[in-house]
């Protein structure tokens, strides 16, 4: 009885509203899905020459901020942001990286003997975070080549970039903030950030239109331009969300400076045929590969320990004390 009941419904008037309902909504959870951004690419295969000697054998996204090293931090602001699937493009000399991913059953079986926990649960999580793949930059040939190489892992959907070297310190993961962007707007994010305007020079800085306190429509992208002719003063941050249109846009890309091949100028080709929209980041922003906001990066993190805040703390102002006697 209940059964024909049913089957009466679901061909009467409002049974047809009802399949019409549930088509509708599968079809818009199928359309979702096609803009969900799941891959992550993780540019890492710079020469790090800023940080000479120390990375002449060690990759600069390896430095440690206390005991973790830079690109574990980038790894899991995307795993904190719902990313699945991680490509990171390294180059020679950057073997260490694919080992701190991978397992290591030798140092599991010691910890398990020490009786370890906590390390070892540590240890294993790490070759747990996502799926990650890795790829070679055979060539040093500049970030817009970097991203080239993810073009046959990315396939035909948008995808998240962040620098190997920039750690973003924030409560919402300023990679999620700029899927929440592409999500609303469906265009391609940049992740951008105020600079004092005498220093636009030396950054991508970008110009366009207000669509409210943190979103700009863009109509310019320009790398390092002098300060009089700078369009603003946000500057490209380190954090991306590309769409495809990324790739043949890099094969039209000329090499500009020092022979390098610049994801700025390959976006601004991208700007010619869809919109592109920046995303003022809410959080701070570490450049490893700078040697002073590496030090600085450590102190604020290391006061953040809770181990380490109170003696450390100590120790700093007797530094000042005997700094200003």
């Amino acid at each position: 009885m209940n059964e024909r009941k049913i089957s009466k419904a679901a061909f009467s008037p409002g049974g047809d509203t009802l399949i019409h309902s549930f088509a509708l909504s599968l079809i818009h959870s199928f359309t979702h899905s096609l803009f969900m951004i799941k891959k992550a690419v993780i540019p890492a295969a710079g020469l790090g020459t800023r940080f000479l000697p120390a990375t002449k054998a060690m990759p600069k996204e390896m430095l440690p901020i206390i005991d973790t090293p830079t690109i574990q931090y980038v790894v899991q602001e995307a795993v904190d942001s719902g990313i699945e699937d991680i490509l990171i493009i390294t180059g020679k000399g950057k073997r260490s990286i694919e080992d701190h991913f991978d397992r290591n059953f030798e140092l599991e079986a010691r910890l398990e003997e020490k009786e370890d926990a906590i390390w070892l649960n540590e240890i294993r999580r790490l070759s747990d975070m996502a799926n990650i793949h890795f790829v070679r930059q055979k060539e040093q040939n500049g970030l817009g080549d970097a991203i080239y190489y993810a073009r046959h892992h990315v396939g035909n959907e948008p995808f998240a970039v962040l620098l190997g070297d920039t750690i973003m310190d924030s409560v919402i993961p300023v990679t999620q903030q700029l899927i929440d962007t592409y999500e609303q707007y469906r265009g391609g994010v940049i992740a951008v950030e105020e600079v004092p305007s005498d220093k636009v020079n030396r950054y991508g800085i970008v110009g366009g239109k207000a669509l409210s306190e943190s979103i700009l429509e863009l109509n310019t992208l320009i790398e390092k331009p002098s300060v009089d002719k700078a369009p603003s003063n946000l500057a490209i941050a380190g954090r991306y969300i590309l769409t495809p249109e990324i790739f043949p846009a890099l094969e039209q890309t000329p090499k500009g400076k020092n022979g390098e091949i610049q994801l700025t100028d390959a976006m601004l080709l991208v700007l010619k045929r869809e919109s592109l929209y920046a995303h003022r980041i809410e959080g701070q922003r570490h450049d490893i590969g700078n040697k002073l906001d590496f030090l600085k990066t450590t102190v604020e993190f290391a006061l953040k320990r809770r181990e380490f805040a109170g003696p450390f703390l100590k120790f700093l102002q007797e530094i000042v004390l005997k700094q200003t006697q």
